[in-house]
C-alpha cells in the first residue's frame, strides 16, 4: 500500500496536468500594478485553493498596503522544468508585455528528474533574461524565491538527507544566477523544513506546501517586494 501511495504522489509530483493559470481573484478598480509569476507546482499551487496561492496571496498582501495589484498572471505547470518553462514563457507571453513584478521560482524538477545542474544553471540564465526583459524596471521589478525541501514532507522524508544536499546544491545555483542578475533572491528554504515538525505545513497530498505555509513565505518577503513598485 506504500508503493502505491508514492506512486500517486510521484505522478503528482511531475505530472504536467495542470494548465496555463490566470489568477481569477477579483481584481480591485482600476489596478495600477501587474504581476507575473513563473514556476512549477509551488507557484501554481498544487493541491492548494487558488486563494492560497502563494502569488495569490503575495498580491493581497500588497494590496492590503495600500497597492492596486492586478491579479497575477501564473505561468507554470505543476512538473515543469526550467527548459519546459522556457517554452511556456516563449508561448504565452509576447515580447512586448512589460510587468511591475515578476517572480521566478523553478528548479525542483530538474534536481527530481535528476537533469544536470549545468543545464539546470544555462537555462536558468535564459529565463532570468527574459523576466527582466519583461519587467518595466527591468532587474528591480523581478525577484526569485528559492527551491523548498521537500525531504521534511511525508513524499520524501526516506530520502530527507540526500534530497536536502541536492535542493541545497541547486539552490546555490540559483542564489548565484539572481545574483549576476542583481536580482533580489528570496531564501524561504528553511521555512520549507519546518514542515517537518509542523504537518499543518504540508498540503493534502502529503508533498506540496500547504497555504499556511506559503502564507510564511509570503510574510517572509512582503515588505522587499512592495519597496519594488514605483509609488
Amino acid at each position: 500500500m506504500k508503493k502505491i501511495y508514492l506512486l500517486l504522489i510521484s505522478v503528482i509530483f511531475f505530472s504536467c496536468s495542470s494548465t496555463l493559470d490566470v489568477a481569477n481573484n477579483p481584481e480591485p478598480d482600476n489596478p495600477n500594478y501587474t504581476y507575473l509569476a513563473l514556476g512549477d507546482s509551488y507557484t501554481i499551487g498544487e493541491s492548494v485553493m487558488e486563494t492560497e496561492r502563494w502569488p495569490v496571496q503575495l498580491a493581497e498582501q500588497l494590496r492590503a498596503r495600500g497597492y492596486k495589484v492586478a491579479p497575477p498572471m501564473v505561468i507554470a505547470k505543476t512538473g515543469w522544468t526550467t527548459e519546459d518553462l522556457l517554452r511556456g514563457i516563449d508561448n504565452n507571453l509576447s515580447i512586448h508585455r512589460d510587468f511591475d513584478l515578476v517572480s521566478i521560482l523553478i528548479g525542483v524538477n530538474n534536481q527530481y528528474q535528476g537533469k544536470l545542474i549545468t543545464e539546470y544553471e544555462e537555462e536558468l540564465r535564459t529565463i532570468f533574461r527574459k523576466a527582466i526583459n519583461h519587467s518595466k524596471t527591468k532587474e528591480k521589478g523581478v525577484f526569485a524565491v528559492s527551491i523548498p525541501d521537500y525531504g521534511y514532507t511525508p513524499f520524501g522524508e526516506a530520502g530527507q538527507e540526500e534530497i536536502s544536499a541536492e535542493i541545497d546544491r541547486y539552490n546555490e545555483v540559483f542564489r548565484k544566477v539572481a545574483a549576476d542578475f542583481n536580482v533580489d533572491f528570496y531564501n524561504i528554504t528553511p521555512i520549507s523544513r519546518e514542515a517537518g515538525e509542523n504537518p499543518d505545513l504540508v498540503a493534502s497530498d502529503g508533498l506540496h506546501p500547504s497555504g499556511l505555509m506559503y502564507k510564511y513565505w509570503v510574510d517572509h518577503f512582503v515588505n522587499q517586494v512592495a519597496e519594488k513598485l514605483p509609488e
